[in-house]
């Protein structure tokens, strides 16, 4: 009967996530981008980082959709491989800083006080620094890398929501159920995380899905500027990088990985906007 309920209401939720065309068309373009990010590379001919000195800066072609960089190496098969690494960064970086802003916000918001306090006024000297500076020292300190890179996008988040949480948190502290939870001795973590949590997280669900095109954009600037993932890795702004000496003279080289990353991140913005939509009960008829 359980199985039952979960069923019909994935389904409601589904159809009311997809009932616009903006969340459709979201969803079409993040499934299609994943699918073949995910699949594509292995109905590549050419490998990931194959040279052919033959077709250095070769344009577009029937051989070579999307071209040849300054390597010969094609340019559509490292798209694919190098989606892996942006889309994985993008979604474990946002991930895991909303993870630890839930946990500080509720317990900010539960707790209140001195312990209120002090994780907010820390969360204000944290947030002093923009985020991308943030990003920037601690990509520095720990040096290029994939774990780096997700340590520094992580940092940088944490402090929106820590406050997106606390608020949340705030406005249910004193609601009914919470004083009955209280009232027969449940303990503190059980009421943080098995009753308020589940009334406080839809609004993460929305900022951290579109935080995610937040974090691939941040993680390619990085890369730019040699600080995120290293070539020969195909990284979407490891290849910007690559390409940019050559913009004038070969401008696909970034045209393409430059595209992605939009084209990404549009399709995280419609999607986050279908789940607003999908999760506030107030737009929901």
């Amino acid at each position: 009967m359980k199985k039952n309920k979960n069923s019909v209401y994935c389904l409601e939720f589904m159809r009311r996530l997809l009932k616009g065309w903006s969340s459709r068309l979201g969803f079409i373009l993040l499934l299609v981008i994943l699918l073949l990010c995910l699949f594509g590379p292995l109905f590549s001919p050419y490998g990931v980082n194959d040279i052919d000195l033959l077709n250095m800066y070769a344009g577009p072609c029937k051989a070579h959709w999307f071209g040849c960089d300054s390597m010969g190496r094609d340019i559509f098969t490292r798209l694919l491989y190098g989606g892996r690494y942006s889309l994985l960064l993008g979604f474990s970086s946002a991930l895991l800083s909303a993870a630890i802003g839930i946990v500080f916000g509720i317990i900010a918001g539960y707790f209140g006080g001195k312990t209120e306090t002090f994780i907010m006024r820390f969360m204000d000297i944290w947030s002093a620094l923009p985020g991308m500076l943030l990003c920037i020292m601690i990509s520095a300190f720990m040096g290029a890398g994939f774990f780096a890179t997700v340590i520094a996008l992580t940092v940088g988040s944490i402090p929106g929501g820590v406050r997106m949480t606390r608020g949340q948190v705030l406005s249910e502290r004193k609601k009914e159920y919470i004083e009955a939870a209280e009232s027969i001795n449940a303990s503190k973590p059980a009421i943080m995380f098995r009753h308020l949590l589940p009334n406080v997280i839809q609004p993460m669900i929305i900022i951290t899905t579109m935080s995610i095109g937040n974090m691939i954009t941040m993680a390619a600037s990085l890369s730019y500027i040699g600080l995120g993932i290293q070539p020969p890795t195909p990284e979407w702004g490891a290849m910007l990088a690559d390409g940019r000496a050559y913009i004038r003279n070969y401008p696909f080289l970034i045209t393409f990985p430059g595209l992605a990353i939009a084209l990404t991140v549009l399709a995280l913005n419609l999607l986050g906007d279908g789940l607003r939509d999908a999760l506030d009960p107030k737009l929901r008829d």
